[in-house]
């Protein structure tokens, strides 16, 4: 008999009513010694299996704990009981995988709530509770949706490499690859590491985006992404930081900022459209567990809406699209920034605008997402246009409540002799991006593209509010378990 996942068989449970069928899961609870609520992680929803005493014995039923892992066939009724419309009247039942339970009471699969900081600790168990079963199926649908979005407007997949030898971000924060004997490592006559014995012949590091590379293919292909693992060796422990995390980057030839702005709006409104239409059940899990969550907190500081109702205002109205001088006016003039509230003062047109500058603008002053262009050329990459004042780029950051900056993206500089003047300012090395520099040598096009932190919109989606939750398994500074 084919097994059934618990999603399918409560979907379509009318057409098997009173037929054999077969699941297999994970004991939730098990209660009077007749009732499991078994769960294959298909779903948050559980199946209810009625286990008759008299057919299988103390024996079997006695071994049948929280945590254990079963194999169950027997027939679907609807159910007596309330809190489930059908459940499985047990014909067959064997143990796959028992339960230690000495040891399982250290672990956060015994039935009761942990803190987050606990789970963490045990994340490669903390899949098998409730919280982080929604969480990483939201993730999932997130990153099926990217694909489809893509696919659906015609772009070209394209695997850009982690190992490379530029620093698309010039920050320098990366993460160095070698096969050096670290015990041993080879140098030059005046002492200097010899990085031409190393595997590559040269420098090499885990990169920090895969945008430079994915530019190249754009010039061929003309609509691409990439959406993979990226590196940041940053020395920060904050909520919102991750030593590895996941990007999305589109490219797309003959687009100019206000094209890629669009794209930006149309990709994020579709991925959200598809969770609230397929991710139901988890998001109403989420949606509970964030306005508890909001209760504790002081009056204020509370979100002014539930998590599935912000998903839902997101994408129902256009985002509000603001230079970066008018909203460095909006700021200069705020109560908050007068009065000394923010961390960071905005003191003159200039700044380098941060999280808090950016939740006010969404959270406060808009009460709507916001995307801001036209940056100053000082604060924004070397790649990024030219702007005709000479002193702003075609820079543009979409920000959302409760995370601000969620994309940030630019229309490219496809200018050969304004791209070279910009790296020599900026002190970016032209030898190291010969091949980058070719692609304005030879039909250079206007361009633009962005970059979307995975992590950062699934924090959005499901209302979580620390980064190391929406990711299976976190690297941060000193942390590399599992």
């Amino acid at each position: 008999m084919k097994r059934r996942t618990i999603k399918d068989l409560l979907q379509d449970y009318k057409k098997q009513l009173h037929h054999e069928v077969s699941v297999s899961g994970w004991v939730r609870t098990f209660r009077s010694n007749r009732f499991i609520a078994l769960n294959d992680g298909s779903t948050m929803e559980n199946i209810q299996i009625v286990v008759d005493f008299e057919v299988f014995g103390e024996e079997l039923i006695k071994n049948i704990k929280t945590a254990s892992s079963l194999e169950i066939s027997g027939e679907l009724v609807e159910s007596q009981g309330a809190g489930q419309s059908v459940e499985i009247l047990a014909k067959k039942i064997k143990i796959l995988g028992d339960n230690f339970s000495e040891e399982m009471e250290k672990t956060v699969l015994q039935p009761k709530k942990h803190s987050l900081e606990i789970l963490r600790e045990q994340a490669h168990l903390r899949f098998r509770t409730n919280l982080f079963g929604a969480v990483f199926r939201v993730r999932s649908a997130i990153s099926f949706a990217i694909h489809q979005f893509f696919h659906q407007n015609h772009f070209f997949y394209i695997h850009t490499p982690l190992i490379t030898g530029a620093d698309a971000e010039g920050a320098g924060e990366m993460f160095r690859v070698t096969n050096f004997d670290l015990e041993n490592i080879p140098r030059t006559e005046n002492g200097e590491i010899d990085f031409s014995e190393d595997f590559f012949g040269k420098k090499t590091s885990l990169t920090v985006s895969g945008q430079l590379n994915v530019e190249t293919a754009m010039m061929g292909l003309g609509r691409v992404y990439t959406f993979g693992p990226t590196f940041r060796a940053e020395n920060s422990n904050t909520a919102r930081h991750l030593a590895e995390f996941w990007m999305v980057e589109p490219e797309v030839a003959f687009n100019n900022l206000e094209d890629n702005i669009d794209l930006a709006e149309d990709f994020l409104k579709f991925v959200i459209r598809y969770v609230l239409e397929n991710c139901r059940a988890d998001l109403e899990f989420l949606d509970k567990r964030f306005a508890d969550e909001q209760k504790q907190k002081p009056e204020k500081d509370r979100a002014k809406q539930g998590l599935i109702e912000k998903l839902e205002s997101v994408t129902s109205k256009r985002f509000r699209r603001v230079s970066y001088t008018e909203a460095i006016d909006i700021l200069l003039n705020s109560k908050e920034n007068k009065k000394g509230k923010f961390q960071f003062p905005i003191e003159s047109w200039g700044a380098d605008l941060q999280s808090e500058h950016e939740r006010f603008l969404v959270e406060k002053h808009f009460e709507s997402p916001v995307v801001l262009f036209d940056y100053p050329k000082e604060i924004k990459a070397f790649y990024m246009r030219l702007n005709e004042d000479g002193k702003t780029v075609a820079a543009m950051d979409v920000l959302f409540p409760g995370i601000g900056e969620i994309i940030g993206g630019s229309q490219r500089e496809e200018r050969l002799e304004i791209l070279q003047k910009k790296m020599h300012e900026m002190q970016v090395d032209e030898e190291e991006l010969w091949w980058y520099l070719d692609t304005r040598k030879f039909g250079s096009v206007p361009h633009s593209g962005f970059g979307l932190g995975l992590e950062r919109l699934v924090l959005f989606v499901t209302g979580m509010s620390n980064i190391r939750d929406v990711i299976p398994f976190p690297r941060t500074p000193k942390s590399a378990e599992f």
